[in-house]
């Protein structure tokens, strides 16, 4: 994984999906409400975990994302650089945000599905 990624959140899980893919997730919390999170999708390449779909919540950052206000979008990245922004989803609330988009997860890549996998040279049956 490279550095540039999502840092410094209270909780941190991972869910591998073969042995190059794995879906991380990033929580941070105050008084049992979402402050900040991410959810994304990363592939195993050249040495490392490298993001290529992404969804967050972190107003508080320069580049962050405020989902209570512009809603949720997904940045693709094709070769460790923000390709393209998929912004056609719809309203969630932002306590909700994390749970569903780790359950939707797989749906939500949608078309850009066999594309990412021929960028990142990642199979969907890669085991």
């Amino acid at each position: 994984m490279n550095n540039d990624g999502p840092q410094g959140y209270e909780r941190e899980f991972t869910t591998v999906i073969n042995r190059r893919s794995q879906i991380r997730i990033g929580l941070s919390t105050e008084k049992a409400d979402v402050m900040r999170f991410f959810v994304q999708l990363e592939y195993w390449r050249d040495g490392g975990w490298m993001e290529v779909v992404r969804f967050a919540h972190n107003p508080n950052t320069e580049f962050g994302h405020d989902i209570t206000e512009d809603g949720l979008h997904m940045d693709i990245y094709r070769d460790g650089e923000k390709y393209h922004v998929r912004e056609d989803f719809p309203a969630v609330k932002l306590n909700c945000a994390p749970t569903l988009l780790y359950g939707i997860y797989p749906r939500a890549r949608g078309s850009h599905t066999q594309e990412i996998q021929e960028w990142h040279n990642v199979n969907a049956n890669d085991r």
